[in-house]
């Protein structure tokens, strides 16, 4: 068994990896130079869905009156209207970033982990060169190796963040004051839910789609609901627009088109994607294939091309999702220090987009089915009529369930919902453990509860048994 494993980044590909070996008896140096958790934690995942979080309260304070609570000022009168501080909003949310990053370096640290606050690289396949803070270089021997550098936004010449007023999605946290008038660029998982959560905070939103519809890669129908819900609160969204450049003018944010027309606002969030982390480390130069783009190839176990050396997380491109790369770093190890391993699954992947409603999606699509590539039944259950949903005031949404003709094994389902992502959870238990939609429909679900509706779902799929 390997005696020492380097990791290269601190972000959840890296930490849940330092927890395996640790946990398997290695030696474990992680060297991280963002501080510990990575964009997930302090950038990403963790600050962007603490904001939504605060958003969701104002969605459902808009939506009061309808469930009969009347807001009144001192006087008695009507409240007419409610706002949001986003300079307290933002101070709570890098205040439970940072806490939470504080939080998985102590439990490193307990696990004995060491820690090498710097820059990482390679000199070799079992040489890590770390450019410490002041300049010094400090030269680290492994067994093997772990790169989970993770990626950053990415930009363009024509439109250059400045940090105030153009900014990556890195960048609003420095935001005290609510935007006039935002311009999200980009429809894409994370235009979308900075669209729909700065709408929701009551900030007039465009939303630039370069693509006909938002959301291009999630399912078609759920995609459709978001739109309509997105354009009836007020958002206007530009489909088939494509940014030409972005420039700023003072406090205004001027937006331009490829086809002539220009957009303005205060505020312009960029969100155009992501790089990885993997230039100037001496990856190719150790054996490590890069791909297009400069992503890490790897393989199901998180092998890289060279031997020793291990990849996981956004650095890989394989599916940019926390979930995806902890689990990547946990297979590495495991394979690694020869424990049991299962390789990776991209079919039993759940994910959620935390718009205001979510879309939360796992296995096989209803693009794959259309296209030919898996035959599966569908069924389509509108939550209009689900008890609980009328209860809450909640209009929209769905559940589907894909299952194979015959057997009814379900291969997949989408959920468009409040929380959707806490009730996709028993549909990726049906898809992990491929079980039946006659297994998941007679599983007890609370009346009432939203969740009804997903055993509702497969109990329509019954008649689809051969």
């Amino acid at each position: 068994m390997p005696d020492h494993v380097v990791i290269i980044g601190g972000g959840p590909g890296g930490y849940e990896a330092a927890h395996v070996a640790a946990q398997l008896g290695a030696e474990v140096t992680l060297v991280d130079s963002d501080g510990i958790g990575g964009s997930a934690v302090l950038t990403d995942c963790v600050p962007s869905k603490t904001l939504i979080a605060t958003a969701e309260v104002m969605s459902e304070l808009s939506g009061a009156r309808e469930l009969g609570v009347v807001f009144e000022d001192h006087q008695g009168d009507e409240a007419t209207s409610i706002r949001v501080d986003l300079g307290q909003v933002n101070a709570r949310v890098k205040a439970l970033a940072a806490d939470q990053s504080h939080d998985i370096k102590a439990r490193l640290e307990r696990d004995g982990v060491t820690i090498l606050q710097g820059r990482g690289g390679l000199s070799g396949p079992d040489t890590v060169v770390v450019e410490r803070p002041g300049g010094r270089e400090e030269i680290v021997r492994a067994d093997a190796v772990l790169l989970a550098t993770g990626a950053a936004p990415r930009t363009l010449p024509t439109a250059q963040p400045d940090g105030e007023r153009i900014l990556t999605w890195e960048q609003v946290y420095d935001l005290t004051e609510v935007p006039t008038e935002l311009v999200v660029v980009g429809s894409g998982v994370t235009g979308a839910e900075f669209a729909s959560a700065y709408l929701n905070l009551g900030v007039p939103v465009t939303l630039v789609s370069s693509r006909d519809r938002v959301l291009p890669g999630e399912d078609a129908d759920a995609a459709g609901v978001l739109e309509d819900v997105l354009r009836r609160r007020g958002m206007n969204v530009l489909s088939r627009s494509r940014m030409e450049s972005v420039t700023r003018d003072g406090d205004v944010v001027t937006v331009a088109l490829t086809d002539g027309r220009t957009v303005q606002g205060s505020h312009c969030i960029l969100a155009l994607g992501s790089v990885p982390n993997t230039q100037d480390m001496g990856l190719e130069e150790a054996g490590v294939h890069l791909k297009d783009g400069g992503f890490v190839n790897v393989d199901r176990v998180s092998r890289t091309s060279a031997k020793g050396i291990y990849a996981a997380g956004d650095c890989t491109g394989v599916l940019m999702l926390a979930s995806v790369a902890a689990m990547q770093g946990r297979i590495a190890m495991w394979h690694l220090l020869g424990d049991t391993v299962h390789p990776l699954d991209l079919k039993k992947v759940s994910s959620n987009v935390f718009t205001d409603p979510e879309i939360a999606t796992v296995g096989w699509s209803q693009q794959a089915v259309d296209d030919g590539e898996m035959q599966a039944e569908v069924v389509t259950l509108p939550l209009s009529g689900n008890p609980r949903a009328k209860m809450q005031g909640v209009h929209d949404g769905f559940v589907k369930l894909l299952c194979r003709p015959g057997t009814g094994i379900v291969v997949g389902g989408v959920v468009v919902a409040p929380r959707a992502s806490e009730l996709i959870h028993p549909v990726a238990l049906a898809v992990a453990e491929s079980m039946t939609a006659d297994q998941l429909a007679q599983a007890f679900t609370v009346y009432p509860s939203m969740s009804g509706s997903v055993a509702e779902a497969a109990r329509r799929l019954h008649h689809f048994r051969a």
